[in-house]
């Protein structure tokens, strides 16, 4: 019977060939702890397990430790030489502190505000990587690419001071942060869009930009295992805060990273262990929770949390009491540490242990502040270094480094470690008058009497100029830094849109096949079909996407190391090393993250890719809004696929699949040109139109966004002259026939497949009613009202425009009502600049599982319904009898 006392292990169930060896050793274990106590029996089980990960042959195969102890993974002997001037660097980044605070502070007096805290306590992370690591975009080994930054976006104006003391920004400009109306000032983070010559990537929507950068890396990668750019000399730096990566979307990418061994990826998480508001770990340890994950992930950990004033303490240490005790102090009580004097230190710290309080008495009190206040590895350039160069050596997996720092380092008492100081704007002439002196620069006294606080530089022909360039000069130039380099894409050749705009006969192709069916077509291009990259979070199949798997191959970096199920079938699933499709398993963040990483592959690489990303449903705007906000930032440009699309289209599927709403989500971003496209003709003039506006001798930083559904219909051939209304977003498809003079008359618009329902609505009109009903298609609400919200921009102006969509339906006889998939919202954006009377109906609500036509009459978009809100609107103009209306919904059922 199993003992209840006794702790069980896996290894139970396994057979032991020798257990009278192993008791031995568990014996042995229990002999040093008695004798030498726990701490000594803990050093040798994992000095013998360390042993083992290291040993001869690539090691014995043993999970890795989680956690280490809470110091620093590189000793200080093994520390690689310093290349570089620490003084001439101290006084460097000395200048860019002052210029940071000083930035911010006089932005203050117009109650703009900025953050200080954050870049006080990361400089010499920044100003070491600027010094030493990171390759900028005339880097010739890099091929142009350089090294991507992902920078903490609360730490910008530390950014911008480097880049006024380099001269790529001036007096002026640092005074108009955020202010940038005028067109001239800097915006308050790292934001392409606003300042495209000096930001990458837009990383202030926490939590987005440690996603982003894992893809990004991937990303990389697939260049060049696909043979379009060598960027084995790339490598991604992502500065992150240890408060940001409580957003999920920090971590939710580290085991890809891991698995796929992305040693071209290091993160950098800046451990103050302070978020927005108080600590981030009050009761517990963020380094060692962190180190836990990332480890469990795959990841190269390097902990760099002391300074080298605490290495004598170390060698002091032989019983480990100085480890236990930084171990098992909790964050905001070392928060509190740095903030208090020598008395409260020794009592506090110290004062719990024999062999502490012994070592406390051989320290003085200026030892002690020093200690608690100020040594921290961050803020030590060679510990930095060791640091950086442990990551960029390390093969097979990627690094992230802990790096342990004091936030509002350098600003006085009254910033650091205080929990308010993220929100803290300003100095005071006196704090200033502190931070001068303690950062020895050259102000004198009368400078900071009265009026701002002045810029400091140290002149353009002085030694610490001659020393940043050359630096910089030996790195590839300045940094951060964007360029566009890429040329235009040839057009492709008419005969893939061809192919859809003639039609598809007899034969029922949903619009997301017809979409499919042209980019497989576009793949085979000659110029630009391998630039395609389509993407996918793991439901290809659904879409009709598996006839892409073993032409293109689905891109994995170690190929297929296995024989797939359906080998011996015509469509298997074949992976490859330089395979095209990025098929990412269930997650539109990652997809989405890839997305971008291609969109902007343009500016980052030089190589413009065509992505497009197609997701199920609500699966896209719905999850990832905030990074379609930040890819639009980044000015990416692709294609984005909402299949499934509409809240009655997809049977079956119910409440949270049923998408009604993603057209309204989408129209609020202003680089989405936004389509429901109702035939496939339509979809072959809106895509070869987005590859000339996005990828022509004049491209744009906008994306495309189409709604293809997976209703099958004919699909008609595409009539003469209506290539303009398409792109435009509204254009007469079907006039009505068949009716006397006089009889009455309307305007059916439609978007997507609703345009089958008002198709249907017509004949029913006719034929039980005797009312004529014209028939509209409407690809884009949201680019009509654009259009017609530039046309009132331009009347301020004096201009004289009338709005498109005014024009189209101008003189057409009749009410407009108009119908979509949508929620009614969807087609009520162009309802200002229709001169008819206006009605919409749409799928507002709840989706629900049903069949189509079910679904369709709760909703009252079906063509019967559709009929009846006809009729209801020619009766409130006295053209029909309001009784026809009732009438109508008694024979309809409705």
């Amino acid at each position: 019977m199993p003992d209840p006392v006794r702790q069980y292990s896996q290894l139970d169930q396994l057979p032991d060939a020798d257990p009278e060896e192993t008791a031995e050793w568990g014996e042995s274990l229990d002999a040093v702890t008695a004798a030498a106590g726990p701490h000594r029996a803990a050093r040798i089980l994992r000095s013998t397990l360390e042993h083992g990960e290291r040993a001869a042959g690539g090691g014995l195969g043993l999970p890795p430790l989680l956690e280490s102890e809470y110091v620093n993974t590189i000793p200080t002997a093994a520390e690689p030489d310093y290349p570089g001037d620490e003084e001439m660097e101290r006084r460097i980044t000395a200048y860019n502190r002052w210029n940071a605070a000083a930035m911010v502070t006089r932005g203050s007096a117009l109650g703009l505000g900025g953050h200080i805290a954050t870049y006080a306590s990361a400089a010499w992370l920044y100003e070491t990587g600027f010094q030493h690591f990171f390759r900028g975009k005339d880097d010739a080994a890099s091929g142009g690419s350089g090294d991507q930054l992902y920078l903490q976006g609360h730490a910008s104006p530390g950014i911008y001071a480097r880049a006024f003391l380099e001269g790529r920004l001036t007096e002026g400009q640092l005074d108009r942060f955020r202010q940038e109306a005028g067109g001239d000032g800097l915006p308050s983070y790292p934001h392409p869009r606003r300042l495209p010559w000096l930001w990458e990537f837009p990383t202030v929507s926490m939590g987005l930009g440690p996603l982003s950068a894992i893809y990004q890396a991937r990303f990389n990668r697939y260049l060049e295992h696909r043979g379009i750019k060598d960027t084995s000399r790339s490598r991604v730096w992502a500065f992150l805060g240890d408060g940001e990566m409580d957003e999920p979307e920090a971590t939710a990418a580290l085991a890809l990273a891991g698995r796929e061994g992305l040693d071209n990826l290091t993160f950098v998480i800046n451990c103050n262990l302070q978020r927005l508001d108080g600590p981030v770990r009050p009761n517990f340890k963020i380094v060692q929770e962190l180190e836990a994950q990332f480890r469990a992930a795959g990841w190269n950990v390097v902990k760099s949390l002391w300074g080298a004033a605490w290495d004598d303490l170390f060698a002091r240490d032989t019983d480990g009491a100085l480890v236990r005790r930084l171990r098992e102090t909790p964050d905001a009580q070392f928060q509190t540490y740095a903030t208090r004097d020598a008395g409260y230190l020794r009592d506090h710290f110290f004062g719990a242990d024999p062999a502490l309080r012994a070592m406390a008495q051989q320290l003085t009190d200026a030892k002690l502040l020093e200690l608690f206040q100020s040594s921290r590895a961050g803020h030590e350039p060679r510990k930095v270094y060791a640091a950086y160069r442990a990551a960029v050596e390390h093969k097979g997996a990627p690094t992230v480094i802990l790096a342990q720092t004091i936030k509002g380092h350098t600003l006085g008492t009254g910033f650091e470690s205080r929990n308010a100081n993220h929100q803290m704007k300003k100095l005071t002439g006196e704090q200033f008058r502190d931070m001068r002196d303690l950062l020895g620069l050259p102000i004198p006294d009368s400078a900071l009497a009265d009026g701002p606080v002045p810029y400091a530089h140290p002149g353009e022909n002085s030694p610490e100029m001659a020393y940043l360039r050359e630096r910089r000069a030996a790195l590839g130039g300045p940094s951060p830094a964007r360029k566009v380099t890429a040329k235009p894409l040839p057009e492709p050749s008419a005969k893939p849109f061809e192919a859809l705009q003639k039609g598809s006969g007899t034969q029922e192709i949903a619009t997301t096949m017809a979409f499919v069916r042209l980019v497989k077509d576009l793949m085979r291009e000659k110029e630009t079909g391998r630039r395609w990259v389509p993407i996918v979070p793991d439901e290809a199949r659904t879409f009709g996407m598996e006839s892409l798997f073993p032409s293109a191959g689905l891109y994995s970096p170690k190929g297929q190391t296995y024989d797939p199920v359906d080998r011996d079938q015509l469509l298997y699933y074949k992976e490859a090393k330089d395979g095209q499709i990025l098929n990412e398993g269930i997650t539109e963040a990652g997809s989405l993250a890839d997305f971008t990483a291609a969109a902007t592959s343009y500016a980052t690489h030089g190589e413009p890719m065509i992505p497009f990303y197609i997701f199920y449903s609500m699966f896209g705007w719905q999850r990832t809004a905030d990074q379609f906000w930040a890819l639009a930032d980044q000015l990416g440009r692709g294609f984005v696929i909402g299949a499934t699309a509409g809240r009655t289209t997809m049977t079956g599927e119910g409440l949270q699949h049923a998408d009604g709403h993603s057209h309204l989500i989408a129209s609020t971003n202003p680089a989405a040109i936004s389509y429901d496209p109702a035939f496939a003709y339509e979809v072959a003039v809106i895509v070869r139109e987005g590859l000339r506006r996005m990828y022509g001798p004049e491209a744009e930083n906008v994306f495309y966004y189409l709604t293809v559904y997976n209703e099958t219909k004919v699909q008609p051939a595409m009539p003469e002259g209506v290539e303009e209304g398409i792109l435009k977003g509204l254009y007469r498809y079907q006039e009505a026939q068949g009716l006397p003079e006089g009889a009455p008359r309307l305007q059916l618009l439609a978007s997507g497949t609703a345009i089958h329902w008002a198709l249907d609505a017509q004949r029913l009109l006719a034929e039980d009613w005797g009312v004529a009903a014209d028939v509209w298609s409407a690809p884009s609400w949201t680019e009509l009202r654009r259009e017609a919200l530039d046309c009132e921009a331009a009347a301020l102006r004096g201009e004289e425009r009338v709005p498109y969509v005014t024009q189209a339906l101008h003189g057409a006889p009749g009410p407009v009502v108009a119908v979509s998939d949508w929620m009614r919202a969807v087609p009520d954006q162009i309802a200002p600049w229709v001169e008819q009377d206006w009605t919409s109906i749409g799928t507002d609500g709840f989706g629900l599982s049903d069949t189509r036509e079910a679904a369709r009459r709760h909703f009252g978009v079906d063509p019967q319904s559709v009929a009846v809100s006809a009729l209801a609107a020619l009766a409130r103009r006295g053209e029909v009898k309001a009784s026809l209306v009732k009438e109508a919904a008694e024979r309809y059922g409705r």
